[in-house]
């Protein structure tokens, strides 16, 4: 449950390369931005007959 947050910082991918190193690049972001502290995170899946779309939300509040 959230108890506020001061921003949100959405990562996607579609391509199965990006999708595969999509962990990283939320790391990445979050060593780059140690100044957040995060509140929560959400992962969503969506597809289609083509595209298969994986989001990372992380809700984060400055210290």
């Amino acid at each position: 449950m959230l108890s506020g947050y001061d921003g949100v910082k959405v990562f996607s991918a579609t391509k199965a390369m990006e999708r595969e190193s999509l962990g990283e690049k939320v790391t990445a972001w979050l060593q780059a931005n140690d100044g957040f502290t995060v509140v929560d995170t959400v992962i969503r899946q969506s597809s289609d007959n083509q595209f298969h779309c994986v989001t990372i939300i992380v809700f984060y509040r400055n210290r």
